[in-house]
């Protein structure tokens, strides 16, 4: 089988990170966004991975070859000259997604959840339909496009409909397809959405189906989503894989603390918290619903809540960072200092409070 991985552009939505990192390499529960979902298409028996990316692949060949190894896989690059939307890089990419008559998996690089990539294709061959689309249960649909369903036949898709004003369903589009690959004779190579020329044609020849997604969900493609994903995340884990998680007298609920990273006694961790590889935390140290990216360093007794902390960056002594800050890479911030909500580009240096959400340049 065959996986296509939207990855698209710049990351503008998760800057600062994404000014040092391309967004699929970004940490995400200690590991690259990207290798949760080569992971997944792998164990369901993909074996031809394409990335469809329009900026900086040559950073990413690297670190993907070694994906290449360790999971059996072919990984390819389809590289937008232009960009061509969520169904132009399925024509770019025709020569590998229609090697065979095997159906192939689509997915949008933001998406994190429990992939159901197995069940999907057994649902999706059993009801011999042209698609599939993952759909997942949303608590307010009216922010959204709603999937609605033919009355007679289920899972069948009857049509889409945009932010909803009365009720029509709950159900949502995932960013999770399986097509079979004629979809692809349908599409021109030129700019093209999937969602709204692609997926209305299959609605109208009753071809598109849908397939309810179990477990959590979350586009972790901005900084608040990022921290909101991490929490699902670190739930599933607690539910299928608690032994990932960290244990011991300073973890408090979910935490996932790197091995090399050395956190005084005397801190406290969570819940809620991802420790990447070689941090230091200090003494009396408080951090909650935050991810601590590798080699940075948090001093004595700083609190650190709803905070994303780049890369090699320092935290000084009795700071508080909240509201969702996010520190770029090789950031440092000096001793007590506060930050609510701050975006803090690389390689900056934090002397004066910052009270409000602000882009610091």
């Amino acid at each position: 089988m065959k996986g296509l991985i939207l990855v698209g552009g710049y990351g503008t939505r998760l800057r600062p990170l994404t000014l040092t990192v391309p967004k699929p390499l970004v940490e995400f529960g200690n590991r690259p966004m990207i290798l949760h979902q080569i992971e997944a298409l792998a164990s369901a028996g993909v074996t031809d991975i394409v990335l469809a990316v329009n900026y900086r692949p040559e950073v990413m060949v690297e670190t993907l070859k070694k994906y290449e190894q360790e999971y059996g896989v072919s990984i390819t690059f389809s590289v937008e000259t232009e960009p061509l939307g969520t169904a132009g890089p399925l024509k770019l990419a025709e020569k590998v997604l229609k090697k065979d008559s095997s159906p192939f998996f689509v997915l949008n690089s933001d998406v994190i959840c429990e992939y159901p990539f197995k069940v999907l294709a057994d649902f999706h061959k059993a009801h011999g339909g042209k698609g599939t689309i993952v759909a997942t249960k949303v608590d307010e649909p009216s922010k959204y496009g709603v999937i609605v369903h033919d009355i007679a036949t289920p899972n069948l898709i009857d049509r889409f409909v945009e932010k909803p004003v009365e009720f029509v369903g709950n159900r949502i589009n995932a960013g999770l397809y399986i097509l079979s690959p004629e979809v692809i004779d349908m599409i021109d190579l030129k700019p093209t959405s999937i969602e709204k020329e692609t997926f209305p044609v299959l609605v109208e020849q009753k071809q598109l189906y849908s397939f309810d997604l179990e477990g959590y969900w979350m586009d972790v493609g901005q900084p608040k989503d990022f921290l909101s994903g991490t929490v699902l995340y670190l739930n599933s884990l607690r539910k299928h894989n608690p032994q990932k998680l960290a244990s011991g007298s300073n973890v408090i609920g979910n935490a996932i603390v790197d091995p090399s990273a050395t956190i005084d006694p005397s801190a406290k961790i969570g819940p809620d918290v991802v420790i990447g590889a070689n941090v230091t935390i200090g003494e009396g140290v408080r951090i909650t619903r935050s991810v601590v990216l590798s080699n940075s360093t948090v001093k004595a007794h700083s609190l650190v809540k709803s905070t994303i902390v780049g890369w090699a960056s320092t935290v000084g002594q009795w700071c508080r960072l909240e509201g969702v800050t996010v520190l770029g890479d090789d950031v440092e911030v000096k001793d007590e200092i506060y930050i609510n909500g701050g975006k803090v580009l690389p390689h900056k240096s934090i002397s004066s409070n910052v009270p409000a959400e602000a882009i610091i340049m």
